[in-house]
């Protein structure tokens, strides 16, 4: 039997100029067997769900510690709904304030991974997430 890989997009929308964390998680998927596109640094709400659509991706995982999660976000989703892409999994992780994390789930986002979130915790969150979709 030979099981469908899990397509993933690792973005970095905004401003940000660091990602180390989005390299870090993007490789513990990799090294989960999982295929995994990166985005890289700088990147609008439009191309990342563009690429996402391009891609086939079954998740898209945002890394952000610009403090524009709140800004960004909404945008994200709203690009992800537009374009029917519904059975897509997004996911965040950064510097995201407790307070914010209600709103975030509330358009959508299925989870938030604060700074030091365990990396195989992340990963069983995707593959599950997935997994269970797929039934």
């Amino acid at each position: 039997m030979n099981e469908k890989r899990i397509r993933i997009l690792v973005a970095k929308p905004g401003l940000d100029g660091h990602d180390r964390g989005a390299k870090v998680i993007a490789r513990a998927f990799r090294d989960a067997g999982m295929e995994v596109i990166y985005t890289g640094l700088r990147q609008t709400p439009e191309q990342i769900v563009n690429a996402a659509l391009q891609e086939d991706v079954d998740a898209i995982g945002l890394s952000i510690l610009s403090g524009a999660h709140m800004h960004l976000f909404p945008r994200i989703m709203t690009l992800v709904k537009e374009k029917s892409m519904d059975d897509v999994l997004v996911f965040a992780g950064g510097i995201i304030p407790d307070r914010d994390i209600p709103r975030l789930k509330e358009i959508g986002i299925a989870e938030v991974f604060p700074p030091g979130s365990p990396l195989q915790q992340i990963v069983d969150f995707v593959k599950t997430s997935i997994r269970t979709a797929d039934l």
